[in-house]
């Protein structure tokens, strides 16, 4: 496996003109709107970390001999210099990164499902990838429970605890992520202990957005409709006193 420093130099001199090919898909909208609020929530988290890299649904592979076998839906990898060159490349090859990803996540489909908890958890213990989350939020129809983790220890994956609270809220810690891996109600979401709240994910910032111009809407109506009035008692004591 090469090194960081050689990987820059390829990733200097490679233009990224053969690019991987592109997975082949079958069209699950409800697999595909988890994936964008996972992929909208943590990427802005780490848009300060030059070196860290969110993707997925690209191939990932060994080398350029691999045989094209997974595309995983989430791709997390701390101390990348150019994260920018792995997505031009259109999938994720870890002889030229320098290393596996730390964390990869799959999200349950009812075609996908059982691979991602056989198969695909073998492959990527194969590749060393630290941990591997599978996410389903039917609550464990396709996948062989709502929320899984496991972290690679001693050459295999060991299963990370998951919590279950009162409320019925599944999670579990992500080392590699710093965050709690959460099954909120059909949902996955992240919670950040440090700051003691959950990463808001696109469609969250937006509503947070629309009920923020709301308010200032009704603010700015509510002033105006003070103003008004005021307007009008002057202009009424302006007639009283010129009687």
């Amino acid at each position: 496996m090469t090194t960081n420093r050689a990987y820059d130099a390829v990733a200097a001199a490679v233009k990224y003109v053969d690019v991987l090919p592109d997975p082949p898909r079958k069209f699950d909208m409800k697999q595909r709107r988890q994936i964008y609020r996972i992929d909208s929530a943590l990427r802005p988290h780490y848009a300060e970390c030059g070196d860290v890299l969110v993707s997925g649904e690209g191939y990932l592979i060994s080398d350029l001999l691999d045989e094209y076998r997974f595309a995983p839906d989430l791709i997390f990898t701390r101390g990348v210099k150019r994260p920018e060159a792995v997505i031009d490349r259109n999938g994720y090859v870890i002889s030229e990164v320098g290393k596996p990803p730390d964390l990869v996540l799959e999200v349950a489909s009812e075609s996908t499902g059982r691979r991602d908890y056989t198969i695909k958890r073998e492959g990527y213990a194969k590749y060393g990838i630290q941990e591997y989350w599978r996410f389903d939020e039917t609550g464990g129809s396709y996948h062989d429970a709502p929320l899984a983790g496991d972290t690679f220890v001693n050459g295999e994956y060991r299963p990370i605890p998951i919590n279950r609270e009162t409320n019925g809220l599944i999670w579990g810690h992500s080392e590699v992520l710093g965050l709690d891996v959460c099954w909120d109600r059909g949902m996955l979401r992240f919670y950040d202990p440090v700051s003691d709240r959950f990463l808001p994910n696109a469609e969250e910032l937006a509503a947070e957005r629309d009920a923020a111009e709301t308010e200032r809407d009704a603010e700015r109506a509510a002033r105006a409709a003070a103003e008004k009035e005021a307007r009008r008692l002057r202009e009424e004591l302006r007639q009283l006193r010129s009687e």
